[in-house]
């Protein structure tokens, strides 16, 4: 009989060890996700087949305070009315971004991207040569036929201080949960 007592306060030993493991570990991601992190609802179809129209990203947003946005990266960035979008980074600081003949050239040179992403049938902005400041990305989205961004004056060059991180996890819907790769 004692052996069977001794049994069963062990089981319940790991039980609750296991218990407090998981609740300590979901309350670290929920800080970490809460403290370094934001969620983004994506609207519309422009970073499509990337991201679609209600997906749910993740948001990191302290990977700007340490290291500068790459080319290709995913990120959101935020215009003066307030709105947050997702589009891809093309063109960085002080770079010369057209784009001609169907195709995005930087500083004369054409883009090298995978999935078509070096390509764009409407120039807008770009059909003369867009110079950056020391300070300013251009963004396009992945859907180029489909999106507004920095073609357009509407947006047009977007500065360091409105790109609030970049996009590393899609968590909505459930079904495609996972990371988004920059490139």
């Amino acid at each position: 009989m004692d052996f069977y007592y001794r049994e069963d306060r062990r089981m319940v030993r790991v039980v609750m060890s296991w218990v407090v493991d998981v609740v300590v570990m979901l309350a670290f991601a929920w800080f970490f996700l809460h403290s370094f992190g934001i969620q983004i609802p994506v609207a519309g179809q422009s970073m499509m087949p990337l991201l679609n129209s209600g997906d749910v990203v993740l948001v990191n947003k302290l990977i700007y305070d340490f290291w500068k946005p790459q080319r290709l990266d995913v990120v959101v960035f935020e215009r003066e009315d307030k709105r947050s979008f997702v589009k891809r980074v093309i063109g960085l600081p002080g770079e010369t971004v057209q784009i001609q003949g169907g195709y995005v050239y930087v500083n004369g040179e054409r883009l090298e991207a995978d999935n078509g992403l070096d390509q764009v049938s409407l120039a807008g902005l770009a059909e003369s040569p867009v110079k950056l400041g020391e300070d300013e990305y251009f963004l396009l989205g992945d859907n180029r036929d489909s999106s507004e961004d920095s073609r357009f004056a509407n947006v047009g060059n977007v500065k360091e201080e409105q790109i609030l991180g970049k996009v590393w996890m899609r968590i909505s819907p459930l079904v495609d949960i996972g990371p988004v790769w920059s490139h």
